[in-house]
């Protein structure tokens, strides 16, 4: 089996390449001028450089392969040019499935997020629950999505996976809660009763080469999460607990904060900057996202092998060897 990955210098597609590899199979990865890909080289994955943004840049640089993981993203920033969603988003992803299918290949697994979903306000949420994205990069996923899904009714197949919180060796994302946690203290704001999930990269990878390999994949949407979720609460004690601290979690009123991070943002807008503080990121601290796996479990045997508390374990490890915390 021959796959071409997308946003594969990244975490996620560094990840994939290096089980695809494992697994056999030959790898190219569509990598910007500018990226570092020693790291992708050293597997054996052949970096071919290109723009996705451009459709002849794609199409110039196609090779011949089996799978396309489109893993490459915009993700979400404060204040930035927002039309770079539209075009790693929605056109590259256009771009790709349309050479895809011309190509002939076999499968198109489109990797989305489950923020399309927005705050979860009956969890868990499944596959079909409501859509209600939040900002210009949630918008953004959901039109690829179902871009993707569109290819799926015209000939190509496409599967598409939504992740949720993706953690582990390599990713710096939750070193904002191990880091304070290492140090003794955390400053929750709110009740910390808010419901948070996880899913291990292992897990997520496995998530990934179900829906290419499996035909009940074909023109699905599946959630890939891990075993469970919790509180932000015992996600903090599981963290306390991961890095070997006694827990002190120290917790501020909500409103006092959202005001101020409104105030913030407004300022920092104002004179081009981006906010240490804005809405989004207390967000964080407010909104429910927990998620069921009960379908990627019926069709595609999923089942994730990475318990939270062994996930958080080696995640801590990671940031030690690293002198993170």
């Amino acid at each position: 089996m021959k796959a071409l990955v997308t946003g594969a210098t990244g975490f996620t597609g560094t990840a994939l390449c290096r089980r695809l590899v494992q697994d056999g199979w030959g790898v190219a990865a569509f990598v910007r001028p500018t990226s570092r890909r020693d790291h992708l080289q050293a597997l054996g994955v052949r970096c071919i450089e290109n723009d996705i943004t451009d459709a002849e840049s794609v199409r110039q640089t196609f090779p011949d392969t089996d799978v396309v993981f489109n893993i490459a993203a915009a993700y979400r920033a404060e204040h930035v040019d927002e039309s770079i969603f539209e075009r790693v988003n929605i056109d590259a992803a256009r771009n790709l499935l349309e050479e895809s299918k011309r190509r002939g290949v076999r499968r198109f697994v489109h990797c989305s997020t489950v923020g399309v979903q927005g705050e979860i306000e009956d969890p868990p949420a499944a596959e079909d629950y409501r859509f209600k994205p939040g900002d210009h990069y949630q918008e953004s996923k959901l039109a690829g999505e179902q871009l993707a899904l569109e290819f799926a009714e015209n000939g190509l197949e496409v599967t598409v996976v939504r992740p949720v919180g993706i953690y582990g060796p390599g990713d710096t994302r939750f070193l904002k809660m191990f880091k304070p946690v290492s140090r003794g203290y955390f400053f929750m704001i709110g009740s910390g009763n808010s419901l948070y999930h996880m899913t291990y990269i292992d897990d997520l990878v496995e998530g990934f080469v179900l829906a290419a390999t499996r035909d009940e994949a074909v023109g699905e949407v599946f959630t890939i999460a891990g075993e469970k979720y919790t509180t932000l609460n015992d996600l903090v004690q599981l963290v306390a607990d991961a890095v070997g601290v006694k827990r002190r979690e120290i917790h501020i009123p909500l409103k006092p904060v959202m005001w101020a991070a409104v105030a913030c943002d407004r300022i920092f807008r104002s004179i081009g900057k981006r906010p240490p503080l804005y809405p989004r990121r207390v967000e964080f601290f407010v909104l429910d996202r927990a998620f069921s796996i009960d379908k990627a479990r019926r069709l595609l045997g999923y089942e994730p092998k990475v318990s939270l508390e062994e996930g958080l374990r080696r995640t801590a490890e990671w940031y030690r060897s690293e002198g993170l915390i």
